[in-house]
This record gives structure tokens, sequence and C-alpha cells, in this order.
């Protein structure tokens, strides 16, 4: 795939993200294949380095404990409408009965393990444990209940998107700096697994945060440069969701073909997470989990 067209700055917080990225995909594949050792980047440090040599174990656990599923995500994919919020639970039940999941009741899901369709497509990634305690890091992020979104550039909600794209509310205040460089190993651990799990989405994303860069710079929009200069996600926006429990609800503003991530951080126990269209699939302790559903 090339690359040529992507521009990182090396005083960027994303340029130690893509050396996380390929370090991982690197020894993902020499454990896959049996190739030999994988020399880490130098600009990584030695923390780094052993928090992806954990991530890159987990993902080999998981690409070896695949799940087969009856569900072809093409057709589910193609049958869902906005109406189908995640609310309505009938609605829920007819779809499921139109696309069912092949397994009956709730199924219990606690070691690493790639979830696939009926076409053998990987449709989702379990990854417990991945994010080791060392690497969260969020201690002081989303503390208070509630929910907060961190955005270098996104359009603000009930404005037409004709303007250029800001930074969230979230990161125009003063400790903007210190919430950015709290996320920034989780944020790079998360993208180095999207490495390996969808590497045409993590190249989609670098390629547009690159010139988001150029963008920010030549118009000169304000705080954007210097907010990127810390954002370390191949994703553009993150959510923090602190000390609440969600409904049942599916969102319409992602791609199919695309992986959203999901994780959890802190100290928790006996923490559950069912996906309704997976059937009511039961994920138990949540490391990481990449879904395209």
């Amino acid at each position: 795939m090339s690359t040529s067209d992507i521009k990182i700055w090396c005083t960027w917080a994303l340029a130690v993200t893509y050396e996380a990225g390929e370090y991982t995909k690197q020894k993902f594949n020499a454990e896959k294949t049996g190739g030999d050792p994988v020399i880490p980047s130098p600009n990584l440090d030695t923390d780094l380095v052993m928090v992806c040599d954990c991530l890159a174990d987990v993902l080999i656990k998981a690409y070896k404990n695949p799940i087969k599923m009856q569900i072809d995500i093409a057709r589910y994919s193609k049958l869902i409408s906005p109406k189908n919020t995640g609310h309505n639970q009938e609605k829920e039940e007819k779809l499921l009965e139109r696309c069912p999941p092949g397994h009956e009741g709730t199924k219990l899901v606690d070691k690493p393990a790639t979830i696939l369709d009926a076409s053998g497509t990987i449709i989702a990634w379990y990854l417990p444990d991945a994010l080791t305690k060392t690497a969260q890091g969020l201690e002081d992020v989303g503390s208070t209940p509630g929910c907060i979104n961190l955005s270098p550039a996104w359009f603000q909600q009930k404005h037409e998107n004709l303007s250029d794209p800001e930074v969230s509310a979230s990161l125009k205040g003063p400790s903007s700096k210190n919430i950015l460089k709290a996320i920034a190993r989780p944020a790079a651990i998360a993208s180095a697994a999207l490495r390996v799990m969808h590497p045409q989405q993590y190249f989609a994303g670098l390629r547009a945060l690159s010139h988001l860069g150029d963008k920010a710079v030549s118009k000169e929009l304000p705080q954007m440069p210097e907010t990127l200069q810390y954002w370390a996600s191949m994703f553009n926006t993150l959510s923090i969701i602190s000390n609440r429990e969600t409904p049942n609800h599916r969102d319409h503003l992602s791609i199919p073909e695309c992986f959203n991530i999901l994780t959890t951080v802190g100290n928790y126990s006996n923490a559950r997470m069912r996906l309704s269209d997976m059937g009511f699939m039961e994920w138990k302790g949540i490391g990481f989990l990449g879904h395209g559903i």
C-alpha cells in the first residue's frame, strides 16, 4: 500500500503511534508465520514496546480463536435504516429474525477471539487485557460521571457543515494539553490494534489527519495545529463515558465496513457488555473490542 501522500511531522504524537503500529504489525506477522524476531524502533520507549508485545500476543490468540456466526453482515447492514435506533425491542427482534446470529440465548465470550460472519469476514476482534493498567493513563480524564467528546477537528452540532471544522470544546480549555497527553498512550495502542485489524481504515485515518495538518496550517485554523501536535489516535474523535450504563443503541454515523473500538479503563470487576446485533453476545472484561456493525 502506498503511503507517499502521507506526511507526519516528527514532533507529532502521531509519529510515535505510527512506529507502534508498524512494530505491532510486524510482531503479529512474525508470530503468525514463525518469522524472525522483530527489532523495535529506537523511537519507542521500553514501556511502549512491552505494551505492543502484549497487544501482539493477544491479537494472535484472537486470530487463532475464530467464532463463526450465521449472520450475513452485508445483508444485515443493508436492512438497517435510521429507524433502527436499537431502542425498539420489537424492531430489533424482527431484525434478528431476518438475520439470525446462529446461536440461542446469550453467548459468553471471555477469551481473545475473532467473530466471523457467514462469509468468513471478521466482523469483530475481542482483545481482553490488551490494554495493560500501566498503559491506560486516563485517571484524570472523564473522572466525573458523564460523557465528553474529544476531537482535533469536527463540525459543531446544529451548524451547517459548510464552514471549516473546529477543535472540540473539551479541548479548547487550559487543560487541553494535559488531557491529550493523558490519552496519548491508550490512543496509540488502540491505533496499533487497528493497524492489524483493519489496515485500510488505519491508513485512511492517518492520511486524513496528515491532510488536516496541512489545511490547519495553510488556513490558520484556530488551535488546530497545536491540538494535532498532541493528538495520538488514528481516529478523529474519542468519546469517554464515565460511570454510566448505556442503553441499547445504534450509531448510524458509523460506516459498516469500518471498525469502532471500545475499551474499558480503571479498576473494576465483573464487567459485561452485550451486543444485541450479535444475538446478545456477552463480552467479559473488555480490553479492546473492534467491531464493524
